[in-house]
């Protein structure tokens, strides 16, 4: 198919990449820290905290489809999805600020408030990350043009994440636990709101295919979205990544803290995994397009279960080469964030029928991707209930050999084996052009 919509200038890729400021943030940080601050502050033990992170996510899995559904059917004159860019935006990022607000005794209170606030930042969230997904479908119709889109896209996502993953740790640190984590859902609501606005401000006036609500019903579309089959397998293959990743997250703190044992460690695991993405994504993106999505996705894929398969020896070996074994997971969670990104709108924006669902097929997406971000610090604690992690109230607890083992192996063997088990469906993807 070759393009009938007009090139892409670099404002245009900028101002659209700006989104994932809130993205990066919103996706980051509550897998970063909000395991640990209903462990380790409120005293939860790891068995309902995973619960409690879980829960609010698994609402996106239904709510998802419906903001792709409520955004496909917009003829707003801005733009079909421009509009939610700013309004769930903000609403996302007032929820946030509220999120470490709340009582921390007694315990159920605080627990109650943590599921309530961020019940209401997965429902705003949902409505922003859809219709700012689903734009690509509609910006562009260029195969190679999507891979330059999504690379702008992620490379402002690994300074988002590596911005607002780094200081966070650093800002709850240096300021305590009751007033680093309020510090800190300040410091991230900020974060979200700029990026929501750069996002809205950032396309104005960029040209899209303006498209006329679908007739069929809502049942009918997800029907349509299960049967295409190349969809199918990138989503789960993202899902299951996602998983992995999500895990990952979840333990940085608890491998800093009980495995390499110094303040500055969560920061720089951190850095290790994000900022290699500064770096690579240019060099995965014109891999992408010298050779083909498909093979840069798996090179990637190899690379973030290899790295996380190293980790497994984390208790033993020397702290700088567990620090090099998260740079390579770094790596290839660039490539693996960049190419499904770039692959995604040309499963989703196949056909003129296809492109009015654009937003449904993003919905279902970003539902997929929910999930596995939320299962990742759900399965985490599940490993760390199962080793017998204690919980504590800011206190240092003792952690028995079996906890200990469970924080290094939820870190590292649980990721591999998810990675290697999204392989099996991104084998089957078709590779090359024909899957547009």
């Amino acid at each position: 198919m070759s393009a009938t919509t007009p090139p892409l200038t670099r404002a245009m890729r900028r101002g659209y990449g700006l989104g994932s400021v809130a993205t990066g943030a919103f996706g980051t940080v509550p897998g970063l820290l909000l395991l640990p601050y209903l462990t380790d502050r409120l005293g939860v033990t790891a068995a309902v905290a995973g619960v409690i992170v879980f829960a609010p996510k698994a609402w996106d899995v239904v709510l998802n489809p419906v903001a792709g559904r409520i955004s496909d059917r917009s003829q707003h004159p801005d733009g079909p999805r421009r509009p939610f860019l700013i309004r769930a935006g903000l609403l996302l990022a007032v929820a946030f600020a509220v999120l470490f607000l709340g009582p921390t005794s007694p315990q159920w209170a605080g627990a109650a408030w943590v599921a309530v606030a961020y019940l209401a930042c997965a429902t705003a969230y949902a409505f922003f990350q859809v219709p700012y997904v689903a734009m690509p479908a509609e910006m562009t119709d260029d195969y190679d043009e999507r891979t330059r889109l999504m690379t702008w896209r992620v490379a402002i996502l690994a300074l988002a994440i590596l911005v607002s993953g780094g200081a966070s740790p650093a800002i709850r640190d240096a300021l305590g636990l009751d007033w680093g984590y309020r510090a800190v859902g300040l410091f991230v609501a900020s974060l979200i709101a700029l990026g929501a606005w750069g996002a809205w401000s950032g396309t104005r006036g960029v040209p899209v295919r303006m498209t006329t609500p679908v007739s069929v019903s809502f049942r009918e579309q997800l029907r349509i979205v299960r049967s295409d089959k190349p969809f199918r397998l990138l989503l789960t293959t993202f899902v299951l990544q996602a998983l992995a990743t999500g895990a990952m997250l979840a333990g940085v703190d608890y491998v800093s803290r009980w495995i390499i044992g110094t303040k500055i460690s969560a920061t720089l695991l951190f850095l290790c995994f994000v900022a290699p993405a500064l770096v690579v994504t240019p060099l995965w993106q014109r891999y992408g397009t010298s050779h083909d999505k498909k093979r840069g996705y798996l090179l990637a894929s190899l690379l973030l279960g290899g790295g996380a398969l190293l980790l497994v020896l984390s208790r033993t070996m020397p702290t700088s080469l567990l620090y090099g074994c998260v740079a390579v997971v770094g790596v290839g969670y660039a490539g693996a964030q960049m190419f499904p990104l770039a692959m995604l709108p040309d499963v989703a924006g196949r056909g003129g029928d296809a492109q009015a669902r654009a937003g449904l097929y993003t919905g279902v997406w970003t539902a997929g991707e929910t999930l596995g971000l939320a299962l990742g610090p759900a399965v985490y604690a599940a490993v760390l209930t199962f080793g017998g992690y204690v919980s504590s109230t800011g206190g240092i607890v003792a952690q028995t050999d079996g906890a200990v083992t469970a924080i290094a192996y939820g870190f590292s063997l649980v990721p591999a084996v998810l990675v290697a088990l999204s392989l099996l469906a991104l084998r089957g993807y078709p590779a090359g052009k024909d899957n547009r």
